[in-house]
């Protein structure tokens, strides 16, 4: 994916239904997600006007609704299932989409666990 605009969303948190364990399955848990978007904001630039831009609060709620109400086993399908949701906007050319457990099962001391993933509308790519 080229450099070029970005609308940043960082930190956004909702309680989900991720994990591969049974306990993981049985409540929801807080999970993290920050989004990297890649759209041509040159049009809001000039016009100042949100329906020539990627309108941020649409994607939250989009974002969280998937979160709060689908319920998954892995990160990486709950990542992917974002980037889906993301990519519907026809004004998004790609997103990296990052989401952590705040809580992740392990015994070690672990802050987050999580994955990170680019996709685009031409298809996948690492991130």
């Amino acid at each position: 994916m080229p450099d070029g605009d970005l609308i940043e969303l960082r930190g956004l948190t909702a309680l989900g239904v991720c994990g591969a364990l049974p306990e993981e399955q049985e409540r929801a848990q807080p999970l993290e997600v920050d989004l990297a978007i890649h759209a041509d904001l040159a049009a809001a630039g000039e016009s100042d006007d949100l329906d020539d831009t990627v309108d941020y609060g649409a994607v939250c709620e989009l974002v969280e609704r998937v979160v709060t109400t689908e319920r998954f086993q892995l990160l990486e399908r709950l990542a992917a299932r974002i980037a889906e949701v993301v990519l519907s906007d026809d004004r998004v050319l790609g997103v990296t989409v990052a989401v952590r457990k705040l809580r992740p099962p392990v015994a070690q001391i672990v802050d987050t666990s999580g994955v990170r993933i680019t996709r685009t509308r031409q298809g996948t790519t690492a991130g």
